[in-house]
């Protein structure tokens, strides 16, 4: 079982990785995004090596069944996928068309 959880983890990882790498290519095609842009997404591979060493230091813990350091370790993992989570989400905002913005406010306006 917890094999299991460590191995979607880290597939997760991947996953996270290859999501940031067709961003980031998707972006440089494109003329009209802001280098600060670019740099932002860049600074997820930082956060996504560190998620990884985390992840390292979770199974470590798991193996001599520290949980209290367990929890630290999932907290921060987790905690470090809600930064990029929100930051992907604002950089998706900022970079939108208008039409697009409008049709999503609108759509939040129905909630």
């Amino acid at each position: 079982m917890e094999s299991n959880i460590i191995e979607r983890l880290f597939a997760s990882f991947t996953e996270l990785e290859t999501a940031i790498t067709k961003a980031r290519d998707t972006f440089k095609t494109r003329a009209s995004i802001p280098d600060t842009v670019i740099r932002r997404l860049e600074s997820y591979d930082t956060i996504l090596a560190k998620q990884r060493s985390l992840a390292v230091t979770l199974c470590e813990a798991i193996s001599r069944k520290n949980w209290d350091e367990v929890n630290r370790n999932v907290t921060l993992i987790n905690g470090l996928s809600a930064m990029i989570r929100d930051d992907a989400k604002a950089i998706l905002a900022a970079v939108s068309t208008p039409e697009e913005n409008s049709v999503e406010d609108e759509a939040e306006n129905f909630c």
